[in-house]
């Protein structure tokens, strides 16, 4: 028996407990973040229920005062259109910025007319430029593979 075989027990004794350290050391960091993260998210969805409450107190007064002049249905129905239009103005912030008068026509930047963009289409962001010609690499091909006989997508049915 080799003087060192007694130590190679230690190291492997020693290897699994520092594992296991770090294991225990990872666990509760994480556990302590997540409960951060859990109370960050209970502060956010009750600070947004109380800004619903406050949002509806305000439509109601706003509804109110209203009615001191008008009836109540013209009050409720003005009331109605300034929270809609105020849903509308929200909404459209929330949105990407508009694009450019070159995305209204329909071409790409610097591109000619017969080109569309994705953006006049969809709304979107527009495709990358092309550019003028192909790599240098690619001017000269290499051998083209056959085309298969069937699309490949296609099940084979036997008849």
């Amino acid at each position: 028996m080799k003087p060192l075989d007694h130590l190679e027990h230690l190291d492997k004794h020693l290897v699994d407990e520092l594992a296991q350290v770090a294991r225990e050391t990872v666990r509760d960091e994480l556990r302590e973040q997540t409960r951060r993260q859990r109370r960050k998210a209970a502060l956010y969805a009750a600070s947004g229920a109380l800004a619903l409450y406050a949002g509806a107190a305000l439509a109601l007064a706003v509804g109110l005062a209203l009615a001191l002049g008008l009836p109540d249905w013209a009050s409720a129905l003005i009331t109605a259109v300034i929270l809609g239009a105020l849903a509308y103005v929200l909404r459209g912030m929330a949105r990407p910025s508009r694009p450019g008068p070159d995305h209204v026509s329909g071409t790409a930047p610097g591109g000619d007319g017969a080109r569309r963009t994705a953006a006049g289409a969809t709304g979107g962001m527009p495709y990358p430029p092309v550019p003028p010609a192909p790599p240098a690499e690619a001017a000269t091909p290499g051998p083209v593979p056959p085309r298969p006989s069937q699309a490949p997508d296609v099940p084979h049915r036997r008849a």
